[in-house]
C-alpha cells in the first residue's frame, strides 16, 4: 500500500500531465530546494520550481510523464518514469525542432513530517535528450 508521500508525488506528476501547476506544487514546501542535475540548475524556492516545470511544459506542450514507478523509503520517495513529448516550444536557449523525445528520468524527493516536499532533484541524460531533439549528432560507432 502506497504511503501519503508516494501518493503526493504521484498526484504532482498527474497534475503536470494535466498542466495543473497549482496542483503540482500543492504538496511542496515554500522553501523547496530542487535540482535539475543534468542541467546543473538549483531551484531555491517553490516559485522557481514552478517556473522550471512550466518551461518544460512550454517546450513540450504535449509532454507526459508515463510508466511511473514509485519506491517508498519513508520520508524519501524515488520515482522512475519516462517523459515523452514533441519539442514545439523553446527549451532554454534552444529553438524548437518539432522532434519527439522519450527520455527516462529518476527523481528523488524528501518529505517533511507534514508531507510536503522540501528537497528534490531529477536525473536524466541530457546528451540523449539533445540528440533526440536534433541539436547534436550522435557519436559515431567505433569500427
Amino acid at each position: 500500500m502506497a504511503t501519503n508521500n508516494v501518493e503526493a508525488l504521484r498526484a504532482a506528476h498527474e497534475s503536470w500531465n494535466r498542466r495543473d501547476f497549482a496542483g503540482l506544487v500543492r504538496n511542496a514546501a515554500e522553501g523547496l530546494v530542487y535540482t535539475d542535475n543534468a542541467r546543473g540548475l538549483k531551484l531555491n524556492s517553490r516559485d522557481k520550481f514552478l517556473e522550471w516545470t512550466e518551461a518544460w511544459a512550454k517546450a513540450f506542450s504535449d509532454g507526459q510523464i508515463t510508466n511511473p514507478e514509485y519506491i517508498d523509503a519513508g520520508d524519501i520517495v524515488v520515482a522512475r518514469f519516462t517523459v515523452e513529448g514533441t519539442n514545439d516550444g523553446p527549451f532554454g536557449s534552444l529553438q524548437p525542432t518539432g522532434a519527439r523525445m522519450s527520455l527516462p528520468f529518476c527523481e528523488v524527493c524528501h518529505f517533511d513530517k507534514q508531507g510536503r516536499i522540501v528537497l528534490g532533484g531529477c536525473y536524466y541524460d541530457q546528451y540523449t535528450l539533445l540528440t533526440q531533439l536534433g541539436h547534436i549528432q550522435p557519436m559515431a560507432e567505433a569500427a
